[in-house]
């Protein structure tokens, strides 16, 4: 059998020419044993009208069994014969023929190198999706940081509005207006507030000498 993988000529085939092979000698031997014990049969039906021959049954099976084994023998140097004949002109794909799904190898030929450098350019081009996804990702996150903050801009914008309506409502003024009136009166309550806890300190340290 050959060692040749035919690869090529499987992919055509759908099966290596070598089990095709294999398929056919296996056959010849099935129907050249199954041909002997027919023959035997035969022999052995007309040896029981022959009751003086002196032929055993056996006799008939050795010599039935010796006589297979020199077909055998023929028969494999045969078909090694058979088997090369089958390999190189039968089932062999000629150097010049190209397979239909190959033939784009030969319009858009390309080299290791070259073939090389598209696969850098796919995996450049990969890295540049990713980096692109984690950059929309980033920007996505932040929008989303955007809509919280703009949120609580619009609460505390409807809470100033609220406070400029009560201002007006009982004050007849603007919130910025009451909150600039309201700030140098705070500064003022605040320097009170220091200045009482500074004389009760100073109270506090005269009862601790008496």
């Amino acid at each position: 059998m050959s060692v040749n993988p035919m690869t090529y000529e499987a992919q055509f085939f759908g099966f290596t020419p070598q089990t095709c092979v294999l398929r056919v000698y296996t056959a010849f031997q099935e129907y050249l044993f199954e041909m002997m014990v027919l023959v035997e049969s035969v022999i052995l039906k007309k040896l029981e009208g022959l009751s003086e021959s002196g032929i055993s049954a056996l006799h008939i099976r050795k010599s039935t069994e010796k006589f297979l084994l020199f077909l055998k023998e023929h028969f494999d140097e045969l078909f090694g014969k058979m088997e090369e004949m089958l390999l190189q002109l039968v089932l062999k794909i000629p150097k010049n023929v190209l397979l239909p799904e190959d033939k784009v190898h030969k319009q858009y030929p390309y080299s290791k190198e070259q073939f090389q450098a598209l696969q850098d350019e796919i995996h450049q081009l990969q890295e540049q999706y990713r980096a692109e996804v984690c950059a929309g990702q980033a920007l996505r996150a932040e929008l989303e940081e955007q809509k919280v903050v703009q949120a609580e801009l619009e609460k505390i914008l409807q809470c100033s509005d609220g406070l400029e309506n009560i201002c007006r409502e009982h004050w007849n003024c603007s919130f910025r207006e009451s909150f600039a009136f309201l700030t140098p009166n705070l500064e003022k309550l605040q320097d009170k507030l220091k200045d009482v806890e500074e004389k009760s300190q100073k109270i506090k340290k005269g009862d601790t000498v008496k």
